[in-house]
């Protein structure tokens, strides 16, 4: 947890659960868990069986974001999952307290359980309804086997919803954009990363541009998270939402049209 991070998309982490187990072959090479690996704070590793002994709640860090006083944009658990099967429906009350209490920060929520989020949001409307406004709900989606997390996400009451398209690991041309605000992509980055595609970033940001959706290119991957650089195009994208008021692309940038199968062409099982 820090008051600064090196996120390109956040300014800040806040932590108030550690500790993940894997869903989905985004998680293959999860950079929470190699950190955690690293410096003792798991000593097992994330995998469903040892979520038991992994995923730790920390009640003396629900506070902390009401401690810094410059307003900032906050990572909600960055070294978890807040909708983790293991983590009580009561302590999320608690987080979402904090985050409705402290308005100068707005709180981006990633997950990759976007349907336990759908449930519990939906479940607990006396603290999220009307939408807390700087509560920014997102999900990861990796590739198309996973697009359909996006339709659990658009069901969730948001004041704004994001897909983290990290580590983009296939194409994702079946992703419907529909009541979404943001898109992140990005490549993976590591000693064992997997190679992301010029054609795949080209595609989700001609989609999103298209749709009128802010598109945040985070970085190419590669060995370190900087090795690939930043450039798409020859410029930085670096939107957020609210930049991108309508669906008309920049001067002088080509859209393509974007291709969109059948769903039977759809991958069935895990790539």
């Amino acid at each position: 947890m820090s008051d600064r991070s090196a996120i390109e998309w956040t300014d800040a982490t806040w932590n108030p659960v550690t500790g993940c187990s894997k869903v989905s072959p985004g998680c293959a090479h999860c950079y929470a868990e190699t950190l955690s690996l690293r410096y003792g704070w798991s000593q097992v590793p994330w995998t469903p069986e040892n979520a038991a002994r992994n995923v730790v709640l920390h009640a003396e860090r629900l506070e902390q974001p009401l401690r810094w006083r410059r307003p900032r944009m906050v990572f909600v658990n960055s070294m978890s999952d807040l909708f983790h099967e293991r983590v009580p429906g009561d302590y999320r009350r608690d987080v979402w307290k904090v985050m409705d209490r402290v308005r100068r920060h707005t709180f981006q929520v990633l997950t990759k359980r976007p349907e336990l989020m759908r449930d519990w949001v939906t479940a607990n409307a006396d603290i999220t309804d009307p939408v807390v406004p700087n509560v920014w709900l997102g999900t990861s989606i990796e590739n198309n086997r996973w697009a359909h997390r996006a339709d659990d996400l658009r069901d969730t009451p948001a004041a704004v919803r994001f897909i983290s398209a990290e580590p983009l690991l296939g194409p994702l041309n079946m992703l419907d954009l529909t009541g979404i605000d943001w898109l992140i992509v990005g490549g993976e980055s590591g000693p064992r990363h997997r190679p992301m595609e010029h054609d795949w970033v080209l595609e989700l940001r001609d989609h999103a541009l298209a749709a009128g959706v802010a598109f945040f290119f985070k970085q190419w991957g590669g060995r370190t998270p900087k090795a690939g650089g930043r450039l798409l195009d020859g410029r930085t994208w670096d939107e957020y939402p609210g930049t991108r008021p309508s669906s008309v692309p920049p001067a002088g940038l080509e859209v393509r049209p974007v291709a969109r199968p059948h769903p039977i062409e759809a991958l069935p099982g895990i790539r």
